[in-house]
C-alpha cells in the first residue's frame, strides 16, 4: 500500500503529518526532498550551492509561513521524526534541486521568465486571507488549475511539476517492490500527478484539506496509546 500525503509548505500541519504516519505505521516514509535540501533543512541553513532561483522561492515561502506561525519545512521534519518513532526507513525521492533549476532556467522563454519573476514579486504582498482564498479555489479544481498553469507557463509546469512527478513515481514504484507499506509526504500540487503515474498500484491519498482539518480534530484513542507506547519505551 502506498499512501500519498499532500502538504503545504507554509502551513502549521506538523502534528497532523505525524498523526497520519503513526496511524499507518509504514515501513518507509518518503519525503519530497533531495539530499542537498534535506541536509540544508536538517542544518536549518540555506546551502550556498542551491541555485538563486530556489533561494528566492525559499525566501518567499518563509515570508508566507511566518503569517501562519510556522517555518517552511516543518512538515518534512515532522515526517522525519514520525518515521523514527515507528521505525520506518526514510527515503528522499525528489530530483536534485540544482539540476531542476538549471534545466528550468535554460528552457524557459524570456516571456516565461518575466512571468515567473513578476509572480514572485507579487507574492511578497500576499496576505494570509488571500492565501486561504487561493487554497479554497484550488481545492476541488486541481485539474483546471494545472491546465491553466500549463497554458500560462508550460515550461515551468513540465520541469517543476510533471518531470518531478515522474521521478518521484519511479522511486515509489521501485520501493514498492521491496516494501508493502509506504507513506510519501509531498506538496499537494504533486498528488494528482502521482496518483495518475501510480494508478496501477492503486495508491491512497490524504489531501492537504484533510490534513488541515485534522489539526483541529482530537487524536484517536489508538494514536494516544501509540504515542504513550513510544514515550514509555
Amino acid at each position: 500500500m502506498i499512501t500519498i500525503v499532500g502538504v503545504g509548505h507554509v502551513f502549521a500541519i506538523s502534528d497532523a503529518v505525524k498523526r497520519v504516519i503513526r496511524e499507518r505505521r509504514p515501513e518507509v516514509v518518503c519525503i519530497e526532498l533531495d539530499p542537498a535540501r534535506f541536509k540544508a533543512l536538517m542544518d536549518k541553513r540555506r546551502s550556498a550551492k542551491v541555485p538563486i532561483q530556489y533561494r528566492l522561492l525559499a525566501y518567499l515561502q518563509d515570508r508566507l509561513a511566518d503569517q501562519f506561525g510556522t517555518e517552511v519545512g516543518d512538515e518534512m521534519l515532522a515526517a522525519v521524526s514520525a518515521a523514527q518513532e515507528v521505525g520506518a526507513r526514510l527515503a528522499l525521492i525528489d530530483m536534485d534541486a540544482a539540476t531542476v533549476f538549471r534545466r528550468l532556467w535554460s528552457r524557459m522563454s524570456f516571456k516565461e521568465k518575466t512571468k515567473m519573476l513578476t509572480s514572485a514579486f507579487l507574492s511578497l504582498f500576499l496576505t494570509k486571507e488571500r492565501i486561504e482564498k487561493e487554497i479554497e479555489q484550488y481545492e476541488g479544481h486541481e485539474d483546471e488549475y494545472m491546465q491553466e498553469l500549463g497554458r500560462e507557463m508550460p515550461t515551468l509546469k513540465t520541469v517543476l511539476i510533471d518531470d518531478r512527478n515522474e521521478h518521484m513515481a519511479r522511486a515509489l514504484i521501485d520501493l514498492s517492490t521491496k516494501h508493502s507499506n509506504i507513506v510519501a509526504v509531498v506538496g499537494d500540487g504533486h498528488v494528482p500527478g502521482l496518483l495518475q503515474n501510480l494508478a496501477k498500484l492503486e495508491p491512497e491519498a490524504v489531501r492537504l484539506k484533510d490534513i488541515r482539518a485534522m489539526v483541529t480534530q482530537p487524536a484517536s484513542a489508538s494514536e494516544y496509546s501509540t504515542s504513550f507506547w513510544y514515550r514509555g519505551n
